[in-house]
């Protein structure tokens, strides 16, 4: 493994691959570790307790794998663990470390897209039932500025790693919830795809929405963070090393995970299995 302390990405599975690439992309110099918890996925519909409990072991983990940050490149252990991570574990057992998520970049982002305040959440059923997009919507600008409509997708996670991207059943669920989505608010001109897995999806979904309505992707925003974070802490970006090396590994099968990477990247990798606990 490539000297210097790494930048950690962390998912459930395989939609943290979408964040990574577009990191990737914009800060290619640094080196990275992907970690996905495939064996233990999918957290969506998981407790609070129990997506802690797993997204704290595999930070550990990475810790341990010499990742110095880590991006929780996953809306659910975003919603559920990060505040937990942040607050209370880091501050008693790595205070030198950091862990960020998704979804604060993503909120922070709405004012640059919509017009009339009117914003559609997609997401999986534990990201909605957590109500972070609201919360951190309220935090950041004040109860009235947005009106928000949450709805859970989830059917399209399975979809997506099945590989069927396109055909009429994709298709039939995709315009489901959109119509659901805009039935319950005619006037949202901004949705935020607030699922790593949903971006492989929104050439079909970009078909059934309003064409004046702006789709939102995480990946690039939580890069252009990223990339902001790191000017802004220059003690956290010096001991990060260089050499844009990429590392995968996976708490399930390296072969199938290597498979479906291609789906979520459009080219090969290599990738090995490894233990969180």
């Amino acid at each position: 493994m490539p000297a210097g302390e790494h930048i950690g990405v962390f998912d459930s599975g395989y939609g943290g691959l979408t964040i990574l690439q577009e990191i990737v992309n914009v800060l290619p110099q640094y080196n990275y570790i992907y970690l996905g918890d495939n064996a233990r996925a999918p957290y969506g519909s998981r407790s609070f307790e129990v997506v802690y409990q797993y997204t704290r072991e595999a930070v550990h983990r990475l810790f341990d794998m010499g990742c110095r940050l880590v991006i929780l490149a996953c809306n659910t252990a975003s919603a559920k663990a990060l505040r937990t991570i942040q607050q209370v574990d880091l501050p008693a057992l790595a205070p030198e470390k950091r862990v960020l998520g998704v979804i604060r970049p993503s909120v922070e982002a709405l004012s640059r897209y919509s017009v009339n305040g009117h914003i559609g959440i997609l997401a999986t059923r534990g990201t909605v039932a957590s109500e972070s997009y609201p919360i951190e919507i309220e935090k950041l600008y004040g109860a009235g500025r947005f009106k928000i409509t949450q709805l859970a997708c989830p059917m399209w996670v399975p979809l997506v790693e099945s590989n069927e991207l396109t055909g009429a059943g994709t298709e039939y669920f995709v315009r489901k919830y959109l119509t659901q989505l805009f039935e319950q608010d005619a006037e949202i001109d901004t949705i935020v795809l607030g699922c790593t897995h949903y971006p492989l999806l929104r050439p079909l979904i970009a078909r059934f929405v309003p064409p004046h309505v702006k789709i939102i992707g995480q990946g690039h925003i939580v890069a252009d963070s990223l990339a902001d974070y790191l000017v802004r802490h220059p003690e956290m970006e010096e001991k990060l090393g260089r050499g844009g090396h990429v590392s995968y590994y996976t708490t399930d099968n390296a072969g199938l995970f290597e498979r479906m990477a291609t789906v979520f990247m459009g080219h090969e990798i290599v990738c090995s299995s490894v233990q969180i606990c």
